[in-house]
């Protein structure tokens, strides 16, 4: 297969205050992995809690959790893990300056993760039709258990704070998708192609451990 020209001039994307190409992606890879640390930090906390009351409430966890859909939430997992190995498809073809698959393995992406959010949706769609709202906005008389509302409270933090993720990544990665079709990235320069790919293999990380905290308790 062909490589599209490269568009971008090799070199001109070392900023001033770095004395190399190498320089610039290991210390935008290091802020990374500092940015990470504190979103496992964040996450870290709701886990933490996420323990505390199921430690407190065993029997109110095992009810709850049976108003989840595992169908839904299997699905959107295999979403997500389909959608890191597309990102980690999109590095590796900047590293072999194939600016096509850049292209299209960041549209993929893109279109999984928005695939995610729309079954997120049906998901949350359907328990709001059934009144299992948030703390005091919850009015679902099904679950035999006067704390009910304590899970899907957790329930909506966690998976609400990990959507928020999921659009900022939808963003992050329609800005290199505009970037790619222009020909910004190649083998000396795809630091924010590798980057942005760090950030969504930790949300696709959340997830697999939320899917099975809450949808598959037993």
């Amino acid at each position: 297969m062909a490589e599209t020209t490269v568009v971008k001039k090799r070199g001109d994307h070392v900023l001033d205050h770095y004395v190399s190409s190498d320089q610039q992606f290991e210390t935008a890879k290091l802020g990374m992995w500092v940015f990470l640390v504190t979103e496992i930090l964040m996450f870290g906390g709701l886990f933490m809690g996420y323990i505390a009351y199921r430690a407190w409430y065993p029997e109110l966890f095992l009810l709850a959790s049976e108003q989840l859909d595992v169908f839904w939430g299997a699905i959107n997992t295999v979403v997500l893990i389909a959608s890191s190995f597309t990102v980690a498809m999109a590095i590796r073809s900047a590293q072999v300056n194939n600016q096509r698959w850049i292209v299209v393995n960041l549209a993929i992406t893109i279109a999984l993760a928005f695939m995610f959010m729309v079954i997120k949706y049906i998901e949350y769609s359907h328990k709001w039709e059934l009144g299992i709202f948030p703390g005091s906005y919850y009015a679902y008389d099904g679950i035999a258990h006067d704390k009910a509302n304590i899970f899907f409270s957790i329930y909506y933090m966690m998976t609400g704070l990990h959507g928020i993720h999921i659009l900022i990544g939808i963003g992050l990665m329609t800005w290199l998708l505009v970037r790619a079709v222009k020909g910004h990235f190649h083998s000396e320069y795809y630091t924010p192609v590798e980057i942005v790919g760090l950030y969504w293999h930790l949300v696709d990380l959340i997830w697999i451990f939320l899917f099975p905290l809450l949808y598959l308790i037993d």
